[in-house]
Order: structure tokens, then sequence, then C-alpha cells
């Protein structure tokens, strides 16, 4: 499986992301003007974006396809969809949540088998949570150190609108489907939605 080993602020910078989006407290060091380039095609900014969007959910290019293809089929907006349908999988839900630091915590989470969504164990990272559901830590995991630390008497992690987080039952429910709005870094949907229908 292709994985990308290139350290994460050095990834950030050149996509240009605030660190924090991903999950890390450090800020770069180097000077942001220092390496300037020649100004970007059309088509160089809409695969500028379209990188961006999928370093950030650390996916790989065929299933962030396939989440466009699928955003793609659905009645409304396609960039609107395909943003939802990011948002709603169930290892950046564990993120919104607060109760991973990072996305790829997160997926390691649910990969490892700590998370239940209606009382079922699901081990899958790209799971699409629904309107309704409730996302749980398994009883026997919330004692582990990783989770305790995350979700602690001192919990205060900004959770989106779109969630509601109990943070002593460690669970949290869908109220609704997230929206553009409840993102928390700048993103050009249409620049995505450009590129893929060339």
């Amino acid at each position: 499986m292709g994985k990308c080993t290139q350290p994460i602020l050095k990834r950030c910078k050149a996509l240009g992301i605030n660190p924090v989006v991903m999950g890390y407290d450090k800020q770069t060091k180097r000077d942001p003007k220092g390496n300037v380039r020649r100004k970007k095609s059309e088509y160089g900014i809409q695969l500028n974006e379209k990188q961006k969007v999928k370093f950030i959910y650390g996916m790989m290019e065929k299933q962030f396809r396939l989440t466009y293809d699928r955003a793609s089929k659905m009645a409304g907006s396609t960039g609107e969809n395909f943003l939802q349908l990011l948002e709603l999988r169930l290892d950046n839900v564990i993120f919104r949540m607060g109760f991973a630091k990072t996305r790829n915590a997160a997926r390691q989470m649910v990969s490892h088998g700590h998370i239940q969504v209606n009382g079922k164990k699901v081990d899958i990272p790209s799971y699409q949570v629904k309107l309704g559901d409730v996302i749980s830590v398994c009883e026997a995991s919330q004692s582990t150190n990783g989770i305790k630390e995350s979700v602690g008497k001192d919990y205060n992690r900004k959770v989106p609108q779109w969630l509601e987080v109990n943070s002593e039952t460690f669970s949290a429910k869908v109220l609704s489907l997230p929206t553009k709005a409840d993102i928390d870094y700048e993103v050009e949907e249409h620049l995505i939605v450009e590129f893929y229908s060339r």
C-alpha cells in the first residue's frame, strides 16, 4: 500500500495547510516566503486543492476518487456532497469527537476494534456514519491510556455542532449532517470538482 512518508510540517507547508488542522500543535520555523515558486497554472491550482484535501483526510487516490464518484451521483451540489461524505467517515468522526489527537490515531483506534456504532463493533475507518448513529468507545477499551488522556476530566475539545459528545459515557450522537460551514479549514471544493470533471 502506498504511503506518504514526507514530514507532516513539510507537507503542510507545501500544500498551504495549518498543522493545527491535522491535529498537530507544532509550527514550522522556516520562512513561508523563502521558497517562492512561479505562478501556478489552472491545472496546478486544482491539483493542489485536491492533494490538500486528500492529505487532510489521509486517503489514497483510488479511495478518494471513489468517494468523489459517489458524491457526483447524489442529489444536490457535488462539491458539498463530497465534503459531507469525507466528514462522515468514521475515522474523521472519532477525530472530530476529540477522542484522538490526529486522524491517523483515530484510524488506528477504529482498525484495532476500539469503536462501536449503534452497539456493534466497526473496524473499517472509511465506514460512513449516518444521521442518528451513536458512536462509542468499547467498554473494554475505555480504560486504555491513550483514550483516557484524550477524554479526561479536562476534556475541552471544540466539537462541531452536528455532533453531540458525552465524555462521561465515551460516546457521541450524529445530530445533523455536516455542512461546509462546519469545516475548520479553507477549502474550495469547486476546484476538486473541476479537476475530476476534465
